[in-house]
């Protein structure tokens, strides 16, 4: 027999192999790693005699692909008989980690995540064996997790590298997605015992760190909060709910903000791309549209983690609206803010908008905070809620503006009318105007902003498929802000005949497609609240309209647009009176214009008889108006109870499905970008053996 010659040869990741000449077939030579592997899996103890084995084999490169193709090939079965092994290699990679030596300490890791990741997506298919028994086993789960999690805060607290700390929260990440539904992973249940609460807030208040460190940081803690929040006692809700530190607040509102203002950013960057002519428009219109759109909802999707890290904030933590509200300027924003916005006290402009000296005329440079960027990334979002991505992140900024809007202390700060801020807000191109965006907005109170937000989307989704849920949160927000204000005497110098026309339009469109939407929504619930907020404005406008003839415009759009009140009281008469599902609601509606039908009652007979004594055939404003002033002293309205009352905020019962299916969605965009960790092993091993250790 002919001697067989090894020749060097190569695979597809570069690394050298050995090929045999002469068989039928070449054969590579097995890495050393897969060698090990190969007995590992099939039951054999490789350390058995061999006192520096562990030592060594933390020292090769870790195949984690192989690891968790050969998990998935086992049988239920044969998962049991290597069950041993499993143990022991977990407890021995968690023994690495406690130690110095990076390398071993990054191998330690990844094999970690890849036995997780191999015996979890089985588990997933047969729920005929117990993970965690299968992992670590149940007689050392609890001290081998606490080892687990000490070496955690010792890294991510000590003076470690920066890349060393991030593929451990990498790591947790991989802990914390390895089950669709968040509450089943009890694995979760000795992190709960063995708190890493304390390292993240450090994170988030390192000024250093939360560059590097704060999105993974975030999106954690905000995951943790989840787990089983309605059943049981979870001390991250309780510690975050508490949670008075100011630079970590501060920190934890700056990487949501970094987060949004990029995806503002690569918004307006893509409205305002040049273009050489037509036919260059129409050829990359074509070409980038669906791209473009593929691109844009992938961005959505990955703010929802963002986003639910803000609303747990807001929700839980009072202290964080400072944060939220607090100024600064883009160019600093790494540096905790010390004080608001402006020194120089407001002027006004001739249409009563309250307007800031600035002392810098860049943009980029004005004072701003996470709520102008948070209401600018709203505006982007509810243009379009057809499908259901952006149907379930407007959702959700909705909730969280509804949240902002029931706080005290934020809706101070947003009517404070000595901080005033420019918030660029982007709007739906229609037919009748052209302008998507406006560069340099009027500098006024936030609330201002918010009210603009939600007349915004009143106005521009009056469409047979109405997102009525969402319509129901704008309205909820506009009543709060106005509860606000009629509680606080709180005058804002705000435009409301734009609301009012809102409402009014709003009320037409109902009426054109009653049918239709009647068979989707209960829509005299959604017309109650349009009214209320008129009887609002009747009610208590004197307490915090900007003036008098802020007042009298009220009349005047009532008297005006009586029709649209008149057809709306004809519709809830016929429903009320009638055998339906919708009748109780109807003789509520009915209940709820009686002081707009009182006032169109009154005013429309003076108005027509003081146009017949005068012989006109149609009147103008200032003639309407000046009726309605002479005519006030004999109008009697009736006192309606509880119109600046409304029920509270409470994620639990009514929000419970839509956040479970929110955070299942994130767990699998999570499991998908923690699929490999890191994506190239040497350079991670290169960062971790030359960076310097954190300050």
């Amino acid at each position: 027999m002919s001697q067989e010659t090894p020749v060097a040869g190569g695979d597809r990741k570069g690394n050298a192999v050995l090929l045999r000449k002469g068989s039928a077939h070449k054969m590579a030579l097995k890495e050393k790693i897969v060698q090990i592997y190969e007995a590992f899996f099939q039951g054999e103890d490789m350390s058995a005699g061999n006192a520096n084995f562990w030592d060594e084999l933390f020292l090769l490169k870790v195949n984690t692909l192989y690891i968790e193709t050969e998990c998935d090939k086992l049988t239920g079965d044969g998962l049991v008989q290597v069950k041993d092994n499993f143990n022991m290699m977990f407890e021995r990679c968690v023994e690495v980690i406690k130690q110095d030596n990076s390398v071993r300490t990054v191998n330690a890791v990844h094999t970690l995540c890849a036995l997780v990741r191999g015996i979890y997506r089985k588990s997933l298919k047969d729920n005929a064996f117990d993970a965690i028994n299968l992992l670590i086993g149940f007689d050392n789960a609890e001290s081998v997790f606490q080892s687990l999690v000490e070496s955690f805060n010792r890294i991510l607290s000590g003076d470690f590298p920066v890349a060393l700390k991030q593929l451990l929260l990498k790591f947790m990440l991989v802990l914390v997605s390895v089950t669709e539904n968040i509450s089943q992973n009890t694995l979760l249940e000795y992190v709960l015992i063995n708190s890493v609460y304390e390292s993240l807030i450090a994170v988030l208040g390192s000024p250093v760190l939360r560059q590097a460190l704060g999105v993974d940081a975030i999106l954690l803690l905000t995951l943790l909060v989840q787990y089983r929040k309605h059943e049981s006692a979870n001390p991250y809700i309780v510690k975050l709910s508490i949670l008075d530190d100011e630079l970590a607040l501060t920190g934890y509102a700056q990487v949501v903000s970094i987060a949004l203002s990029d995806f503002n950013s690569d918004y307006k960057a893509r409205g305002t791309e040049p273009q050489s002519g037509w036919f260059s428009t129409l050829a990359n219109m074509v070409g980038n549209m669906f791209v473009g759109e593929e691109k844009e909802m992938a961005a959505v999707k990955a703010n929802d983690s963002v986003l639910l890290a803000l609303y747990e904030a807001i929700h839980l933590n009072r202290n964080f609206i400072t944060a939220l509200t607090h100024a600064h300027t883009p160019s600093i924003a790494t540096t905790p803010p010390s004080s608001p916005a402006t020194d120089i006290p407001p002027t006004g402009d001739s249409s009563g908008h309250s307007l800031d000296v600035q002392t810098s005329p860049e943009p980029d440079h004005l004072p701003t905070n996470l709520l102008v960027t948070f209401l600018e990334y709203t505006s982007i979002v509810i243009q379009d809620t057809k499908d259901e991505t952006r149907y379930n992140n407007a959702r959700l900024c909705l909730i969280i503006m509804t949240c902002i809007a029931e706080d005290q202390y934020a809706n101070s700060m947003m009517h404070d009318i000595n901080m005033n801020f420019r918030v660029p807000l982007h709007r739906l191109p229609m037919r009748h105007r052209k302008v998507k965006f406006e560069a340099s907005p009027p500098s006024r109170p936030l609330a201002c902003a918010v009210l603009d937000l939600m007349v915004e989307f009143i106005m521009s989704h009056l469409m047979k498929t109405m997102p009525v849920e969402l319509y129901t949160r704008c309205l909820g927000i506009c009543h709060r802000i106005l509860c606000y204000q009629k509680k606080c005497r709180v005058r804002l110098q705000y435009p409301w005949k734009s609301l009012w026309t809102a409402l009014i339009n709003l009320l037409k469109f109902i009426l054109s497609h009653e049918n239709h939407l009647l068979k989707k929504s209960n829509v005299f619930h959604m017309c109650s609240k349009i009214v209320n907020i008129f009887n609002l404005f009747i009610t208590y406008g004197d307490t915090f309209l900007p003036n008098p003839n802020s007042y009298d415009e009220l009349y005047y759009e009532i008297i005006r647009m009586h029709q649209v009140f008149d057809n709306v009281y004809s519709m809830a008469l016929r429903y009320s009176t009638s055998d339906n599902e919708h009748r109780e609601s109807a003789s509520r509606l009915i209940n709820h214009l009686v002081n707009i039908r009182a006032i169109i009652n009154h005013f429309t007979p003076k108005v027509d008889n003081w146009a017949a004594t005068n012989h006109l055939s149609s009147l103008t404003e200032e003639q309407v108006l000046e009726v309605v002033k002479a005519s006030y002293d004999t109008l009697t309205l009736k006192l309606q109870d509880s119109l600046d009352q409304y029920e509270r905020y409470s994620e639990k019962p009514r929000e419970t499905g839509f956040f479970t299916q929110l955070v299942r969605s994130i767990l699998l965009t999570v499991r998908k970008s923690v699929a490999e960790i890191p994506i190239d092993q040497h350079t991670i091993l290169q960062e971790v053996s030359t960076m310097p250790p954190t300050p």
